[in-house]
């Protein structure tokens, strides 16, 4: 091949990169390229869900639960949980912890001689129910650094039924505070004004047909011979005699210690008294020191009351029933 072929074939490369070139920068500028606003097709992708509201930390307000607290079940979860560490009668030395008696209104350092935590000594003011309320529902939160390693009661009626009984470790406890809220009676049911729970007949409806020889048995079924007599002229035993109770005064047998709950009730045990009392010592007179849990039968109620009315010379009159 001489020298003219091959200068032939560069000049042919030559102008075939010119042009390609050319027309490349002219196609560049006649042609412009747009990026899409929009994904042509869509990617579904999981959104992250937003963190979930922790409900605020903290114990509910302890009024509507003191309203319905039982002092006995109060007594039963102190002593079985906090009897280790604390003990409750007056005068009473400390454990672990200190004394508990007449708590409630006392100061946080109540008892004279102990040794508190700072955390408790940094507390001004009184052992209020609300205080109370906070402290046993978490001692670390109410008081960090305290020495208390209790975890604290989250049920809020336990928290309510110990309060009570607290407060009852007094020679006078201090009043219940108002509910802010109260539960709504049961639909269909309103109070009798005999102060009969919702939906239950009165107690002159219940007497009327009620049974006293039942009665009497279930003084004996339910354990009321073990802490009270029935004889005309009977000595107390833990509780007072019961001959001649109904229509009597509350504290109705001469000598004997009634607690000061029982003695600020003032009038007799009338029928409606009976009844009520017996549906829930601790309910009808907060700072009792009848630990009984009551009888929840209404005609059980009745037949008792019925016998305890025939322990007199002059038994009381049935009441008519309406």
């Amino acid at each position: 091949m001489d020298s003219m072929e091959i200068n032939k074939g560069i000049a042919a490369v030559l102008v075939a990169g010119i042009a390609f070139f050319l027309f490349g920068s002219i196609g560049a500028n006649l042609v412009r390229e747009t990026v899409p606003e929009k994904s042509a097709i869509e990617i579904a992708t999981e959104q992250p869900k937003p963190a979930a509201q922790k409900a605020p930390e903290g114990p509910a307000a302890i009024e509507p639960f003191l309203a319905k607290a039982d002092v006995a079940a109060g007594e039963a979860y102190a002593k079985k949980t906090c009897g280790i560490c604390h003990s409750f009668n007056e005068g009473g030395k400390a454990i672990i912890g200190p004394n508990l008696y007449n708590v409630v209104g006392g100061p946080h350092a109540h008892m004279q001689g102990f040794d508190y935590s700072n955390a408790i000594k940094s507390k001004k003011g009184p052992w209020t129910f609300d205080a109370l309320n906070e402290w046993l529902y978490k001692p670390s939160a109410y008081a960090p650094g305290t020495r208390m390693g209790f975890a604290g009661i989250k049920d809020n009626q336990t928290r309510a039924d110990v309060i009570d009984y607290l407060r009852s470790l007094s020679p006078k406890p201090l009043p219940l505070p108002v509910a802010t809220a109260v539960p709504a009676p049961a639909a269909g049911g309103t109070a009798a004004a005999s102060g009969a729970p919702a939906g239950e007949p009165s107690i002159a409806e219940r007497l009327a047909k009620a049974d006293p020889a039942k009665g009497e048995a279930d003084t004996k079924k339910l354990g009321c011979i073990a802490c009270h007599t029935f004889n005309d002229g009977g000595k107390a035993g833990i509780g007072p005699n019961l001959y001649g109770v109904v229509g009597a005064p509350h504290g109705h047998m001469e000598g004997f210690n009634y607690s000061s709950a029982i003695k600020s009730k003032q009038g007799p045990w009338t029928f409606e008294e009976l009844d009520q009392w017996l549906t829930k010592p601790s309910a009808y007179a907060p700072g009792t020191r009848m630990t009984f849990m009551g009888v929840k039968n209404p005609q059980e109620r009745a037949d008792i009351i019925d016998y305890l009315r025939t322990l007199a010379a002059k038994p009381e009159p049935l009441p008519a029933a309406k």
